[in-house]
């Protein structure tokens, strides 16, 4: 399986520390904002051809599939482009930054039939998997979710903390991971209401944001939002269930009384974004829609839009 990089950023080398431990994988292609740095990390990792260019990567023999880490706003018509040229796609969170465009993704892998996955990561942490599948064997039903995504970015910089090249988006991006989540663990969202704070004069985004659900099932998930937070930072998701309490951070995992619950177990790694592009080649090798396809995170864009229109509508800005 021959795979080309696009993003050379914090995220991008992420997905290439996971790719060296998936067998019969080969990184053929870096593309990159700048060249010099993005050449750096070619040699890092042993990659050969090095470009700014996407384009000049699709037009390329030895490319089966790409995977997208480059910044939001390019997402859906890169993941199209890529389509069109007839590889397989795995588009990093989020799919698009609008209702409409990711409409248009999913139009294209319907017409085209190839693999295009998202990077839905939460679905793969071993944590979360963990719940899912106490979930599917039916030994336990979540009452309601308590999220938290706290981080502190009041300039635009990456998590390498380096200044980007464009501007991350609470709602976009980071409701995403829960949104979808939640749907996931409590079935289809039938109700969403959200409300945000000031926007930032510089970065042009609002800096706190506050969201309540409600699935199909009758669970409950509040998400609170923040770029203003000065530590702990990251994401901690609490499970309310029927049958016990579940506290996750990334791919740990306790109880609600603190105890750890080992879930070392649960898959072939612990590295959640390794898990992801296991699950992107392996859907290819296999012929396979995969868990996390644009198709299944679908209705998470339309919960996003239906929130983003409510900003606008209320506020007069989104």
């Amino acid at each position: 399986m021959r795979i080309a990089m696009a993003g050379a950023g914090a995220f991008g080398e992420k997905h290439l520390d996971g790719l060296k431990n998936i067998d019969g994988v080969t990184v053929t292609s870096l593309v990159g904002r700048e060249l010099a740095p993005t050449r750096v990390v070619a040699e890092k990792y042993g990659i050969g051809h090095v470009t700014t260019d996407l384009d000049e990567t699709l037009a390329r023999d030895d490319v089966d599939a790409v995977i997208l880490a480059t910044p939001t706003q390019m997402h859906a018509a890169q993941a199209i482009a890529c389509m069109e040229a007839g590889k397989h796609v795995e588009v990093e969170i989020p799919l698009a930054d609008s209702w409409a465009d990711a409409q248009a993704v999913l139009a294209k892998q319907k017409e085209t039939g190839l693999v295009c996955m998202v990077g839905h990561t939460r679905r793969f942490n071993p944590s979360h998997q963990y719940v899912h599948k106490r979930i599917r064997a039916g030994e336990l039903n979540v009452q309601q979710m308590d999220v938290q995504t706290y981080f502190f970015r009041r300039t635009n910089i990456n998590a390498k903390g380096e200044p980007r090249s464009w501007t991350d988006h609470l709602l976009w991006h980071h409701a995403a991971h829960t949104v979808d989540l939640f749907a996931y663990q409590a079935g289809k969202i039938v109700e969403a209401h959200a409300m945000q704070g000031p926007v930032h004069p510089e970065l042009g985004i609002a800096m706190d944001m506050s969201i309540q659900l409600k699935s199909e099932t009758g669970a409950l998930c509040t998400l609170s939002l923040s770029f203003n937070n000065d530590g702990p930072l990251g994401t901690y998701f609490r499970y309310i269930c029927d049958n016990g309490t579940y506290i996750a951070r990334y791919d740990d995992l306790v109880n609600g009384r603190e105890e750890a619950i080992d879930v070392s177990n649960v898959d072939v790694s612990m590295n959640g974004i390794e898990l992801q592009d296991r699950e992107f080649i392996a859907a290819i090798r296999e012929g396979r829609e995969p868990n996390s396809s644009v198709g299944q995170v679908f209705d998470c864009y339309r919960v996003l839009g239906e929130l983003a229109d409510s900003f606008e509508k209320r506020d007069g800005w989104s």
